[in-house]
C-alpha cells in the first residue's frame, strides 16, 4: 500500500464513488494507465491485460481501455503499481495530492484522475468536483457553440433575407419580361388567326374549284365510257365476221384435204408397188438406234416403284403388234417387278428378254427393252437376245425419260406402244402419239 501524506495506509481506500466517473475523468484516467503500463512486467500485469503488453500507449488506449478501467477497479494491487508509476511521472502532483492541496493551476480533470489512481483522503470529493467542474465546463461551452450557432443562424438568416429580396426583384424583372413576351405572343396570335381565316377561305375556294374540276372529269368519263362500249360492240361484230370467214375457210380446207388425202393413197399404193418391183432392202438403221442410251454389258440396273394400271385384253397387243411396222418399247424393271418381283435382277431381266425375243419372231415387230440405270455401280454381262434391242439409261436419266425420248425419235404416224404401268410414262408417250398398254397385258400375251 500506498502511504499518503494525509494519514496512514488506507486513508482514502474506505471511501466510495457512489456515481459513475465522469468521461472526461475516465479518458484521463485509462491515459494514465496506458502510459504506466509499459513499466510493469508481464507477471506484474493482471492476466485480462497481458495480451496488451506489446500494444504502444495510444493503441493500448484505445484497444484496452474499458479492460484497464475494469482492472483498476477491482485490482488494489495493479492500482497501486499503477499510482507508483504515476508518482514517479509526476511527482509533483502526487505529492499536492497527499499533501491535500492540489495545485489551482492544474487541470480539475487531470487532478479527480491522479485522485482517483492514487486514491488519498478526500480522492472522492476531487473526483465529484471535477465531475461538477467538467459538467459546467461543458454547460459553458455549450452555452459558447449555442451563441455561436445562434450568431450564426441569424447569419444565415440575413443572408437568406438579402437572397430573397434579390430574388424577388430578379423575378419581378422577369414578370415584366414575361408579360412583355405574352402581350408580343398575343399580338402574332392574333395575326397568325388572320391568316388561318384567310387560309380557309383561299382552301374553300379551292375545294369549290376542285368539285368543279370533278364533275368535269365525271362527265368525261362517262363520255369515254359511252366511246368504249361502242368500240367494243364494233369490235365483237368484227370478230364474229372475222369467224365466220374462217368457218368458210375450215369447210374449203375439208374438201381440199380429202382430196389430199386420196391422192396420198394412190402415191403409198404406187410407192408399194414400186418396192416391190425394185426389191429395195430393208431399213438398216432404226429411229431407237439413234436414242442416246447406254447398251448391256457396262452397268446394273437399280430397282424402280411401279404404279398400277387397269388391266385388258392380251388380244389387243396382238392387234397392235399386227400392224405395219409396229414398235414395241418395254419398261424392263416395271414389267418384271409387275409379273416376278421376287427373283433377283439378274433373272428378271434374262426371263423377260428371252419371252420378248420369241414374241419378236413371232409377230415380226421391232422390239426395245429399255432397262433402269441410273444407279448402277458394275458392268452387266448381257447379249441381247436375237430381235430385241437392250438399253439402259445413262446416269442422271431415269428409264421413263429415255423411253419418252424413244417415242419422241419416232416419225408421226408409225405404230409405237409401250408396255409399263407407270401412269406418268403412259400419259407422256400418249401425248407424243404412242399407244399404252399395261404390264399386265404383256405379261399375260408372254405367258
Amino acid at each position: 500500500m500506498v502511504e499518503t501524506a494525509g494519514g496512514g495506509p488506507g486513508d482514502g481506500a474506505a471511501e466510495v464513488l457512489d456515481r459513475p466517473l465522469p468521461d472526461g475523468v475516465r479518458r484521463r484516467v485509462v491515459q494514465i494507465v496506458a502510459d504506466g503500463f509499459g513499466g510493469l512486467t508481464l507477471g506484474e500485469l493482471p492476466a485480462q491485460l497481458r495480451q496488451y503488453a506489446r500494444f504502444a500507449p495510444n493503441r493500448r488506449a484505445k484497444f484496452a481501455g474499458n479492460a484497464m478501467a475494469a482492472a483498476l477497479e477491482t485490482d488494489p494491487l495493479f492500482r497501486q503499481r499503477i499510482g507508483e508509476k504515476f508518482r514517479e511521472a509526476q511527482p509533483e502532483l502526487a505529492g499536492a495530492l497527499d499533501s491535500g492541496s492540489p495545485p489551482p493551476a492544474a487541470d480539475p480533470l487531470d487532478v479527480a484522475a491522479a485522485a482517483y489512481v492514487l486514491r488519498p483522503a478526500g480522492w472522492v470529493k476531487l473526483v465529484t468536483a471535477a465531475g461538477e467542474e467538467a459538467q459546467r465546463a461543458d454547460a459553458e461551452r455549450a452555452d459558447e457553440e449555442n451563441r455561436a450557432e445562434l450568431e450564426r443562424l441569424r447569419t444565415r438568416l440575413d443572408q437568406a433575407r438579402e437572397h430573397a429580396r434579390t430574388e424577388t426583384e430578379r423575378l419581378r424583372t422577369e414578370l415584366d419580361a414575361a408579360k412583355k413576351e405574352a402581350e408580343s405572343l398575343h399580338r402574332k396570335l392574333r395575326a397568325a388567326l388572320s391568316d388561318v381565316k384567310r387560309g380557309e377561305a383561299a382552301l374553300r375556294k379551292a375545294q369549290a374549284e376542285m368539285e368543279a374540276h370533278r364533275a368535269e372529269s365525271h362527265a368525261q368519263v362517262s363520255a369515254a365510257e359511252s366511246e368504249s362500249r361502242r368500240l367494243k360492240a364494233r369490235l365483237a361484230e368484227a370478230e364474229a365476221a372475222l369467224e365466220a370467214t374462217r368457218r368458210a375457210a375450215r369447210e374449203g380446207r375439208s374438201v381440199e384435204d380429202m382430196r389430199v388425202r386420196l391422192l396420198l393413197d394412190t402415191l403409198l399404193d404406187a410407192t408399194q408397188g414400186l418396192r416391190r418391183e425394185l426389191a429395195l432392202p430393208p431399213v438398216s438403221v432404226r429411229p431407237a438406234e439413234t436414242v442416246d442410251a447406254v447398251e448391256p454389258g457396262r452397268m446394273t440396273p437399280k430397282d424402280i416403284a411401279a404404279r398400277a394400271l387397269s388391266e385388258h385384253d392380251p388380244a389387243i397387243l396382238d392387234q397392235l403388234l399386227a400392224l405395219p411396222q409396229a414398235h414395241l418399247v418395254v419398261d424392263g424393271y416395271n414389267v418384271t417387278k409387275t409379273g416376278y418381283p421376287q427373283m433377283p435382277l439378274e433373272k428378271q431381266r434374262l426371263r423377260l428378254l428371252g419371252q420378248l425375243s420369241a414374241l419378236a419372231a413371232q409377230t415380226g415387230a421391232e422390239v426395245t427393252c429399255v432397262f433402269d440405270g441410273a444407279e448402277l455401280a458394275a458392268p452387266v454381262l448381257l447379249a441381247p437376245p436375237r430381235g430385241v434391242r437392250v438399253l439402259f439409261s445413262k446416269p442422271g436419266v431415269t428409264a421413263d425419260e429415255l423411253i419418252r425420248q424413244l417415242v419422241r425419235a419416232e416419225p408421226p404416224g408409225r405404230p409405237v406402244i409401250v408396255a409399263s404401268t407407270d401412269r406418268e410414262v403412259a400419259d407422256g408417250v400418249a401425248r407424243a402419239g404412242a399407244r399404252p398398254v399395261a404390264s399386265a397385258v404383256l405379261l399375260k400375251r408372254l405367258s
